[in-house]
């Protein structure tokens, strides 16, 4: 596993260590932290850190809730564009998550970040 984070250092954009978390996801999660790690240098538009929390979530969100989030704020941070954040809102958050949006903001500040920049006009 050494070799392969080290591979991933070179990650031009994240596409690689996604591909490699959706390969290796049952056998990768002793090593998430540097993986997100390597996710959160290489992915300056915000398109793979969105991507990874939207399947880490479908595989197993209780166990990787940790690791949501930091892709999720990541995400945040770099999709000025909103070209990705958007799709977390649902994918994380469940259909619904527009008339549970005052409660889901009051809950979970990523919710809040992403909502807010979607949806600038809309009081929660």
């Amino acid at each position: 596993m050494a070799d392969t984070l080290k591979f991933l250092e070179a990650d031009p954009d994240g596409m690689t260590t996604y591909d490699y978390i959706v390969n290796n996801v049952d056998t990768c999660i002793d090593r998430m932290d540097e993986l997100v790690d390597s996710l959160l240098h290489a992915d300056k538009s915000g398109q793979f850190l969105a991507s990874s929390a939207r399947f880490l979530n479908a595989v197993d969100s209780v166990s990787f809730h940790r690791h949501i989030g930091r892709l999720v704020m990541g995400a945040i941070d770099r999709d000025r564009e909103r070209r990705y954040i958007g799709s977390l809102l649902e994918a994380l958050w469940g259909e619904g998550y527009r008339d549970r949006a005052a409660e889901l903001a009051a809950a979970d500040d990523n919710f809040r970040r992403i909502y807010k920049r979607i949806y600038p006009d809309t009081a929660m």
